[in-house]
């Protein structure tokens, strides 16, 4: 049998790192080892990335809520509870959409959970 030299499939697979790391600053996207070494992390970083983003955008609708709750006469928590006993379910992007761009619709949503509480 013929022996096998895996030269096509190494160019192939550095071609394929030296891809990711096309636009990357200096010899890393030159470079396969230094290439190598930023794709790696770079993977990693866009992995916590994608975690931390709905980490992010959770917070962002929280806080956006919890202003125009304040506006009405309720903190974040009683507010959030009030729609919960009034059985209203809406989630916090909804929320927070309404909180920004219908003040009058979260002023009633507001009023109907402090009647729940009360």
């Amino acid at each position: 049998m013929a022996r096998v030299k895996g030269a096509m499939m190494t160019r192939k697979r550095r071609k394929k790192i030296l891809k990711l790391a096309k636009g990357y600053y200096g010899s890393k996207h030159k470079l396969f080892k230094t290439a190598n070494e930023q794709v790696m992390k770079s993977l990693k970083y866009a992995y916590i990335g994608r975690k931390q983003r709905k980490r992010d955008f959770r917070r962002l609708w929280i806080t956006r809520i919890s202003a125009q709750a304040k506006v009405n006469g309720l903190n974040y928590s009683r507010f959030m509870y009030g729609l919960k006993k009034a059985g209203i379910e809406l989630n916090r992007k909804m929320l927070a959409e309404i909180a920004v761009n219908d003040k009058a619709t979260f002023a009633k949503l507001a009023e109907q959970a402090k009647a729940a509480i009360a």
